[in-house]
């Protein structure tokens, strides 16, 4: 959706798909970071997108045993927000797009799954896409897949998935909370779990962090064995963890964190969790995933008013933003092995000395709070250029998805779309 966006500011063409017929999913990825908010900033849409309801994180703590510590600080950033905004991305997902509806060349199509890609002439040409009036193709000059970890666009063009192990898998769920509940995004951990309550107003978006695969073992013991789990992580939640009945309030993520060796072929760019599947670890995947969508504008956008992207141009957006990616999955990887020892311990759990060393050394926190909060090589939106005001809106076109969970998205060829 950013990706969209950002081509038709920019006087190109774009066609995004989306496979539902609305946003409206829960237990996405909802945390804003001060280097998206950044983005938001540089586009002028800050002030109008943080009228929209959402909390506020200028830090985040975690509690390990009986130790509480702050681990990341956002007050000291040099960005225009210094916290993480949390909203459910349904609300930006709407946002984007009625903004996005303000350009001529923007067009977002609910209900249109992309179920395959269309190959001439040794490149990707488009997409054929599933709609309840049955299956059409949509030409393009540029497909970009934005489809998720299990990306359509990446398997039917054959690229190549490079897989690193990970040893924990995360239940999402809903717990109420009440005004003496803490305020900032907290961790627990204790008795061989972690818990992380994330606070959303009126309640907590709770993520139970389990041993990989341990989820069928955790249904057998039952709901009242997960109940007793999270109340003696979290004591305060006391008997809120009875709003817990059924197991169709529990979502099963399953962790994983890979990239593909090439992120492009001819007509086809891979982008956001398509291109680089990331942990939930510090919340950075749809952020890194915005990131990816603003280089990608930045380099592509003159190129395709002009039809000449090429495959080398395509490797750019992929030579920019494979650093970032590979330094952060990396961190991720380095987190996970703390959860080999957590879970090996059933009874109480004692901090690491290395934590309460490191919770004192000055300038540790503000250090994480950038590693979180803006990542490395953030992005800044490229000014338009002059004419692009002048250009013709039958121009070339790209395609775009609309997010991790949205039907892989297609572009543009020439204002062109052909209905299979």
């Amino acid at each position: 959706m950013m990706l969209g966006y950002l081509l038709a500011r920019r006087g190109v063409a774009v066609t995004v798909l989306e496979k539902h017929a609305d946003f409206f999913r829960d237990f996405r990825g909802d945390t804003v970071h001060p280097s998206t908010l950044e983005v938001m900033y540089e586009l002028g849409l800050l002030e109008d997108f943080l009228k929209l309801p959402h909390q506020e994180l200028t830090s985040a703590g975690a509690r390990i045993g009986g130790y509480y510590f702050e681990a990341a600080n956002f007050q000291h950033l040099p960005t225009h927000c210094k916290f993480i905004a949390l909203m459910p991305q349904w609300d930006f997902l709407n946002f984007l797009s009625e903004r996005a509806r303000r350009f001529p060349g923007f067009d977002l199509r609910m209900h249109y799954e992309a179920v395959g890609l269309i190959h001439e002439a040794g490149r990707i040409a488009g997409v054929e896409a599933r709609t309840p009036d049955g299956v059409v193709e949509i030409r393009a000059d540029l497909v970009v897949g934005c489809d998720g970890r299990h990306a359509m666009t990446r398997a039917a063009a054959g690229l190549e998935v490079q897989e690193f192990g990970v040893p924990i898998d995360v239940l999402w769920f809903r717990i109420s909370r009440t005004s003496g509940d803490p305020e900032q995004v907290i961790g627990n951990v204790n008795y061989g779990k972690a818990l992380i309550l994330i606070n959303r107003g009126d309640y907590f978006q709770a993520g139970l962090i389990i041993r990989k695969g341990s989820f069928e073992s955790i249904k057998q013991d039952g709901l009242d064995a997960l109940r007793e789990s999270v109340r003696r992580i979290a004591p305060y939640l006391g008997d809120r963890v009875k709003e817990l009945q059924d197991w169709d309030q529990i979502k099963l993520l399953t962790v994983q964190i890979n990239r593909l060796r090439k992120w492009h072929r001819p007509g086809l760019l891979s982008i956001g969790d398509a291109a680089h599947a990331m942990s939930p670890a510090g919340g950075v995947g749809i952020n890194l995933a915005i990131q990816d969508a603003v280089a990608a504008a930045n380099l592509l956008a003159g190129p395709l008013r002009e039809g000449r992207v090429t495959d080398a141009l395509l490797g750019r957006v992929q030579e920019r933003r494979e650093f970032p990616t590979r330094v952060t999955q990396q961190i991720q990887v380095m987190t996970h092995r703390g959860f080999d020892r957590v879970f090996q311990t059933s009874g109480p759990f004692e901090v690491p000395w290395q934590v309460k060393v490191l919770s004192h050394v000055p300038g540790v926190q503000r250090l994480m709070g950038h590693v979180v909060g803006v990542g490395v090589r953030p992005e800044h939106v490229a000014r338009p250029e002059r004419h692009a005001r002048r250009q013709s809106w039958s121009l070339k076109n790209a395609a775009v998805s609309a997010g991790a969970l949205l039907g892989a998205v297609v572009t543009t060829g020439r204002a062109l779309l052909s209905r299979g």
